[in-house]
C-alpha cells in the first residue's frame, strides 16, 4: 500500500502526468510507422544496400527491446523521473539530429540511439504510472498508454505520407521531436521522483549478455537474404548468440539483484502473458513494415496514398480495445485475447489471397479484420503484464513485458524480410532467366523484397516489370500463410495458458493471485 504519508497528486496532476507518459509512448510508433514509410524515399535519397535498408527499423527495434529491461533497473535504481526525462530528451536530440544525417549508416546509428532513449522513455515512464494509480485506476491508465500505441499505429503512415509529401522523408523526425519535448516539458513538472530502495547495483555483465545475445541472433536472421539459412555467417553468428544467451542465464541464476527474475518463469500465467506480447508483431506489426513497401514500391501508389490506405489496418486501435475492456465483465481477457489472435489469422489468409494489381477493396477490407483481431488483447495486455511481479519492481515489470514484446517485434521483421527474399528468390530461379546467375537472382530478390522494381529490372534485364511483380505477389502470398500458422499457434498458447485470467483489479483470481518470487519492500519516494 501506498505510505499516507506520501504527498499525493491531485487529480489534474495525475492526468498531467498520464500525458506526458503516453505522449512518449505515442512517439514510439509514429517513429516505427514513420520510416517504414518513409523507407523508398530514404533508399532514393541516401542509397545503401538491403541490409543497410533493413537496419533503418532493425536497429531502432533491436536497441529499443534490448535496453528496455536495463531501462528499467536503472529506473528502479536512479529514479523514474530522471531516467524519463533523459530518455524523452535523448530521443529528441536524436531526432533532430537525424533530419541532417546524410548516409545510411548515420541514418541507422541514429535510429540505434532513438532506440536506447524510447527504451528508457517508455520504462521509466510505465514505472511512474505503477507509482501513481492503484487498482483498477492503474488497470485504466495502462489501457490508455496502450490505446495511445494504436493511435499512434492509426495515424503515424497517415501523417507520416502528408509530411514526407510536402516536406520530404526528414519531417517525419521533426514530427517525434515536437512529441516528446512536450512530453518532457509535462514529466519535469508533474512526475514525482521515485526508486526502489533495495535496488542498490545493476547487473551489468547480465545486461551486457543479454545485449550481446539479442543483437547477434537479430544481426544473424538480416544476413539471411544475402548469405542463405545454412551459410557459415549465418550459422556461426546463431551458434555464438546461443552461447551468450546460455550465459546470461547462467549469470541470472547466480545474480543477487538479476535483471531478469527468471524466477518467474515457472508460473505458467507469466508465461502465457510472454506468448500474448510477441502474438502481435507475426499477426500485425511485420505488416506494418511490409504493406507500405508494398504498395509503394511494387504497386506504385504515392506515399500518401500508401498512408491513407494502412489507416484501414490500424483504425480499430482506435476503437476496439476500449470494447475488448467492456467485454470482459463477462468474458475472461485471455478468451477474448485469443478469440482475436484467431480473427487475426482469418484476415491474414484473406489477405494472402489479394494479389498486386487487383482491386484494392478487398484488400483493405482483410486489412480492417487484421486491425479488429489484434486490437482486442492489445488494450487488455498492459493490464495483465503489469500484475506480473509486485509493485516494487515496476521497473522489472514494466521491462520484461515490454522486451518480450518489442524484442519479438525486431526479430519478427528480421524473420519475415528474411522469409520474403527467400520466396521471392525460389520463385525467380524457376522462372530461369536467360544469362541470370545464383548471385543475380539473390540480388534482384532482395531488391524485390526492399521494394525497389527498378533496381530488380535492372538487374534481371530479361524480365519485365509485371512478370517480377508476379513473382514478388507470390512470394507474398506464401509468406502471409506462414504468418497465418504463427499467428493461430499463439492463438493456442494463449488460450491453454490465460484462459482463466484476469485483469489485475480483479483481486479474486489473475495473475496478481500469484506469490512474488523475490518480494521487496515498499518504494521510497524522494522529497
Amino acid at each position: 500500500m501506498r505510505n499516507p504519508a506520501v504527498p499525493t497528486h491531485s487529480a489534474t496532476e495525475k492526468l498531467l502526468i498520464l500525458g506526458a507518459v503516453c505522449l512518449a509512448g505515442l512517439s514510439m510508433p509514429v517513429s516505427f510507422t514513420g520510416p517504414a514509410v518513409a523507407l523508398p524515399a530514404i533508399a532514393q535519397a541516401l542509397g545503401g544496400s538491403p541490409l543497410a535498408l533493413n537496419w533503418v527499423t532493425n536497429a531502432f527495434m533491436l536497441a529499443f527491446g534490448s535496453c528496455l529491461l536495463v531501462a528499467g533497473a536503472l529506473a528502479d535504481r536512479f529514479g523514474r523521473k530522471r531516467v524519463f526525462l533523459c530518455g524523452t530528451l535523448g530521443f529528441a536530440l536524436s531526432s533532430i539530429i537525424a533530419t541532417r544525417a546524410s548516409s545510411m549508416l548515420a541514418v541507422d546509428l541514429l535510429r540505434a540511439l532513438q532506440g536506447v532513449a524510447g527504451a528508457a522513455a517508455l520504462s521509466a515512464g510505465a514505472a511512474a504510472l505503477a507509482q501513481e494509480f492503484e487498482g483498477e485506476a492503474r488497470t485504466r491508465a495502462f489501457s490508455v498508454l496502450g490505446t495511445t500505441f494504436g493511435v499512434g499505429l492509426a495515424f503515424g503512415p497517415i501523417i507520416a505520407g502528408a509530411l514526407i509529401a510536402h516536406f520530404g522523408w526528414r519531417s517525419v523526425f521533426w514530427s517525434v521531436t515536437v512529441i516528446t519535448l512536450v512530453a518532457f516539458v509535462f514529466g519535469a513538472k508533474c512526475i514525482r521522483e521515485t526508486r526502489d530502495p533495495e535496488a542498490t547495483g545493476l547487473d551489468w555483465l547480465g545486461a551486457a549478455s543479454f545485449t550481446c545475445g539479442l543483437t547477434l541472433f537479430t544481426y544473424a536472421l538480416l544476413r539471411v537474404p544475402d548469405s542463405g539459412w545454412i551459410s557459415a555467417p549465418v550459422l556461426g553468428l546463431l551458434a555464438a548468440s546461443s552461447v551468450v544467451m546460455a550465459a546470461f542465464v547462467l549469470v541470472e541464476n547466480r545474480a543477487q539483484r538479476p535483471l531478469l527474475d527468471l524466477s518467474l518463469f515457472r508460473y505458467s500465467r507469466f508465461i502465457g502473458v510472454q506468448f500474448l506480447a510477441a502474438a502481435p508483431a507475426y499477426s500485425y506489426v511485420v505488416l506494418l513494415v511490409l504493406l507500405p513497401i508494398r504498395f509503394i514500391g511494387i504497386e506504385g501508389y504515392g506515399s500518401v496514398a500508401a498512408g491513407q490506405m494502412m489507416f484501414a489496418l490500424s483504425a480499430p486501435m482506435l476503437v476496439v480495445p476500449m470494447v475488448a475492456g467492456w467485454m470482459t465483465r463477462w468474458l475472461a481477457p485471455g478468451l477474448i485475447a485469443g478469440a482475436g489472435l484467431l480473427l487475426c489469422a482469418c484476415g491474414q489468409l484473406w489477405l494472402a489471397q489479394c494479389a498486386p494489381g487487383q482491386p484494392i477493396v478487398p484488400m483493405l477490407a482483410a486489412m480492417f479484420v487484421i486491425g479488429v483481431g489484434v486490437s482486442l488483447p492489445w488494450g487488455l495486455m498492459d493490464g495483465l503484464a503489469v500484475s506480473v511481479v509486485p509493485k516494487e519492481r515496476a521497473g522489472m515489470a514494466a521491462g520484461m513485458f515490454n522486451t518480450t514484446r518489442v524484442a519479438g517485434e525486431g526479430i519478427a521483421l528480421a524473420i519475415v524480410a528474411a522469409l520474403l527474399a527467400s520466396f521471392t528468390e525460389t520463385s525467380l530461379r524457376g522462372a530461369a532467366f536467360a544469362g541470370a546467375g545464383a548471385a543475380m537472382l539473390g540480388e534482384a530478390a532482395n531488391r524485390l523484397a526492399m521494394g525497389d522494381l527498378a533496381s530488380a529490372v535492372a538487374i534481371l534485364p530479361h524480365a519485365t516489370s509485371a512478370e517480377l511483380v508476379q513473382f514478388y505477389g507470390g512470394a507474398f502470398h506464401s509468406l502471409l500463410y506462414v504468418l497465418a500458422a504463427i499467428t493461430v499457434l499463439s492463438a493456442l498458447m494463449v488460450f491453454g495458458f490465460l484462459r482463466h485470467s484476469r485483469l489485475p483489479h480483479d483481486r479474486a483470481s489473475g495473475l496478481s493471485a500469484e506469490p512474488a518470487p523475490r518480494p521487496a519492500p515498499a518504494d521510497a519516494v524522494i522529497q
